[in-house]
C-alpha cells in the first residue's frame, strides 16, 4: 500500500547584500546548475533565478537581487533591489524570507543594511558568509549576542564548502516551518541624520560582537600594498591582462582546430551524401561553413570568461577599479566605470547594464556612450581571422606571442579610444566636477571552482544560443543574397557577382574604396551590424560561393586576395564600428530615449571610417 506524502509549500527567498559579499557564491551553492538569467519586470536589470529543495523537501525558488549598501535607491541597480524587497515590481511576488548576507570580515556595513531591512515587513536571516577566512584571521562572532540584539536569526555560511551551506538549509526550514508572516513595509527613505544614527549604532553591533586578533594574520593588507601601488599596481594589472590574451591565443589553438576539423569533416560528409543543387549548397556553404567559421573561436570566448570571472571572485577585480580611478577620472569617469568597461570585453550588452551601480547620472551615460569601444568577444572571430591570416604565428623577444601581442594591441587601442572619448564628452558634452570615489575592497578569498566553471558555462550557452539564432538566420539569408538571382545565359564571370549579394557589395565599394574595403567585405559589413561575428561567417559563405572557404582555408584565402593595407584597415575598422543593433536597442532601454543610441551610432561609425582610412592610407604610402 502506497501512502502518498503531502507536497510542502514552496517558499520564495532572495539573497541580499553588499557587493563583494560572496552573495552570488551562496547563491551558486544553493541552486548550482538550476538557476535561470532573465529581466525584472518592466525593467532592463539582470535577475538570476535558481531552485533548490531544502533538506525536508520544500521546494525553494531563491533570488539573487542586485548588490546594494542601502535601500535608498540611488542607482538604478539599489532601486530594484529595494523595489523588488518592499513589493513595488509590477507583476513580481515579494519575498517569503530574505537571507542577508555578509562578509564575516567585513560586517560594520552589512549590519547597516540590516537595520534598515528590518523595516521591510519580511521574515529574514542573517548569513555570516566566508566564516572559514573569519577563523582564520582569528576574528570571533558572538553570534548568539549578535542575534538577540537584531532580534532575527543569525547563522554562519563558507559558500565554497560543500557541506558549508547546512546550517542556513536548516535555518530555512525551521523558519518556514514555524510559520512566516510578512506584514506591510514600514520603510521610509532614511534622512541624512537617520544614516548617521544607523552608521553609529551598526559600529557599536561590531565593537560589542565582534573581536579581533591582537596580531594580524589578514595577508589582504600585505598583498594590497603590492598590488595597491600607485605604479607598480598599474604595472601588474598591464601584465594580468597581456597574460590573459596572451593564453587566449596560446591556449586556444588546439580545441579551435579539433572544432575547425569536425566541421570540415562534417560539410564534406553532406557534401557527399546529397546530390549537388540548391538544398547542398544551403546546408554546407550556408549553414556549416557560415556558422562553424563562428563556432570555431569558442574556446577563445571561454577562455576569456574563465580569467575574468576567476579574477573577479578572487577580489582582484575591485582593485583594478580602484587603481583605474585615476585614470578613468581625469578622462571624466568614475572608479565604478571600470566594472561595467571591463565587463564590456565579454559583451556590450552586461556591460551597459552594469552602469546602474553608478550613481551620477552624467558619469553613467558616459560610461554607456564608451563601453561599445571596448573589444567584446564578438570581435574575436574577426580579429583572430585577419591576425590569423596577416601576422605570422612565431615569438618575439623570445617569450611572447607575436599574434597574441596584436590581439593585445587592439584591446589597448580599444581602452585608450574609449577614455579618449569619455574626454570628448566630458569637455563639450558633459562638464563639471567628477563624484569621489569610493569603494570598500573585499578580503581575498579562493575562487569557488564550481562557480567559475558555471559561470563558464553559461556564457557559453549564450554564445551557443546566439550562434543557432541571430548567426544562423543571418548565415542563410548571406547565402540567400549571395545564390540568388542566378547569372543570366552566357555570363561569363563568378555567379556571386550577378546575386543580389554582388550587386549590392558593388554598389558600396566606391564608399569604402578609399578605406581599402573591396565589395565581399561591403556584403559582410552589413549582416555584421546585427552581430559582429556574423562577417566571419559572411565571408566564409560569400568566398565559398565563389569555390573556396572553410576552416583555415578562409584564412589562407584572405591573405591572397586581400594587401595588408586592406587587412590592418578592417583590424581599425572594427576597433571602433557600431555595435550590433541589440547593444542598440539596450541604449535606448536604459537611456529612455532614441538620442543616444542614435548618437553612439553615428560617431562610431565616423571613428571607424576615419581611423580605417588613416590606417590604409599610411600602410599604402609605407609600402603595405
Amino acid at each position: 500500500m502506497n501512502v502518498s506524502v503531502p507536497t510542502l509549500p514552496s517558499l520564495r527567498l532572495a539573497l541580499v547584500g553588499n557587493p563583494n559579499c560572496g552573495k552570488t557564491a551562496l547563491f551558486n551553492a544553493l541552486t548550482g546548475s538550476r538557476q535561470k538569467v532573465a529581466n525584472y519586470p518592466g525593467v532592463t536589470v539582470e535577475r538570476k533565478e535558481g531552485n533548490f529543495v531544502s533538506p525536508i523537501g520544500r521546494p525553494v525558488v531563491a533570488i539573487d537581487l542586485p548588490g546594494t549598501y542601502s535601500l535608498r535607491g540611488r542607482s538604478p541597480d539599489e532601486v530594484v533591489t529595494r523595489d523588488a524587497i518592499l513589493g513595488r515590481l509590477e507583476g513580481d511576488q515579494r519575498p517569503d524570507m530574505l537571507v542577508c548576507v555578509a562578509d564575516a570580515t567585513n560586517l560594520r556595513i552589512m549590519l547597516r543594511l540590516v537595520l534598515e531591512l528590518r523595516n521591510a515587513g519580511i521574515p529574514m536571516l542573517l548569513a555570516l558568509n566566508m566564516m572559514d577566512i573569519a577563523r582564520y584571521r582569528g576574528i570571533t562572532i558572538d553570534v548568539d549576542g549578535l542575534s538577540a540584539e537584531l532580534g532575527i536569526p543569525v547563522i554562519t555560511t563558507v559558500a565554497v564548502s560543500p557541506d558549508g551551506t547546512q546550517a542556513l538549509l536548516q535555518q530555512i526550514d525551521a523558519m518556514a516551518n514555524a510559520g512566516l508572516a510578512s506584514t506591510e513595509p514600514h520603510w521610509h527613505a532614511l534622512d541624512a541624520s537617520e544614516v548617521r544614527d544607523a552608521h553609529h549604532l551598526a559600529d557599536r553591533l561590531v565593537d560589542r560582537f565582534v573581536s579581533h586578533p591582537a596580531n594580524d594574520r589578514d595577508w589582504t593588507r600585505r598583498i594590497d600594498r603590492i598590488l595597491l601601488n600607485p605604479a607598480g599596481g598599474l604595472l601588474i594589472l598591464l601584465a594580468v591582462l597581456f597574460l590573459v590574451f596572451q593564453a587566449v591565443f596560446s591556449w586556444a589553438t588546439l580545441p579551435m582546430e579539433w572544432i575547425s576539423a569536425g566541421f570540415d569533416w562534417l560539410a564534406q560528409t553532406v557534401s557527399a551524401i546529397l546530390p549537388a543543387g540548391l538544398l547542398s549548397s544551403l546546408i554546407t556553404d550556408g549553414v556549416i561553413t557560415g556558422v562553424g567559421s563562428v563556432l570555431v573561436f569558442l574556446p577563445q570566448i571561454i577562455i576569456l570568461f574563465f580569467f575574468i570571472i576567476l579574477l573577479e571572485d578572487f577580489g582582484y577585480m575591485a582593485r583594478a577599479a580602484f587603481l583605474m580611478d585615476r585614470i578613468v577620472g581625469g578622462a571624466g569617469l568614475h572608479g565604478r566605470s571600470f566594472i561595467p568597461l571591463l565587463s564590456s570585453f565579454a559583451c556590450a550588452i552586461p556591460g551597459i547594464m552594469a552602469t546602474r551601480v553608478i550613481e551620477n547620472r552624467r558619469q553613467r551615460l558616459a560610461t554607456i556612450m564608451v563601453a561599445p569601444l571596448m573589444t567584446c568577444s564578438a570581435r574575436i572571430p574577426v580579429y583572430t581571422l585577419i591576425i590569423s591570416a596577416f601576422i605570422p604565428n612565431r615569438q618575439v623577444w623570445g617569450m611572447v606571442n607575436l599574434q597574441g601581442l596584436v590581439m593585445f594591441s587592439l584591446y589597448a587601442a580599444g581602452i585608450v579610444s574609449a577614455f579618449a572619448v569619455a574626454l570628448v564628452f566630458r569637455t563639450f558634452v558633459w562638464r563639471g566636477k567628477s563624484e569621489p570615489f569610493i569603494m570598500e575592497l573585499p578580503g581575498y578569498k579562493r575562487p569557488l571552482v564550481r562557480s567559475v566553471l558555471l559561470g563558464v558555462v553559461q556564457r557559453a550557452i549564450i554564445f551557443l544560443k546566439r550562434a543557432g539564432t541571430i548567426i544562423l538566420s543571418m548565415m542563410i539569408l548571406i547565402w540567400f543574397l549571395s545564390t540568388f538571382p542566378a547569372p543570366p545565359e552566357g555570363a561569363t564571370g563568378p555567379a556571386i557577382h550577378y546575386s543580389f549579394a554582388g550587386i549590392i557589395g558593388h554598389a558600396l565599394q566606391p564608399l569604402l574604396a578609399p578605406i581599402g574595403f573591396n565589395w565581399q567585405i561591403a556584403v559582410a559589413l552589413i549582416p555584421g551590424l546585427a552581430a559582429r561575428e556574423v562577417a566571419v561567417g559572411a565571408l566564409a559563405t560569400v568566398y565559398a560561393i565563389g569555390g573556396d572557404a572553410s576552416g583555415s582555408a578562409l584564412s589562407q584565402t584572405l591573405s591572397a586576395q586581400w594587401s595588408l593595407a586592406t587587412a590592418l584597415s578592417l583590424l581599425a575598422w572594427y576597433v571602433f564600428a557600431p555595435q550590433c543593433a541589440s547593444t542598440l536597442g539596450v541604449v535606448r532601454r536604459e537611456t529612455n530615449s532614441w538620442r543616444w543610441p542614435v548618437a553612439m551610432f553615428v560617431y562610431m561609425m565616423v571613428l571607424a571610417y576615419i581611423a580605417s582610412f588613416v590606417v590604409y592610407q599610411s600602410a599604402i604610402a609605407l609600402g603595405g
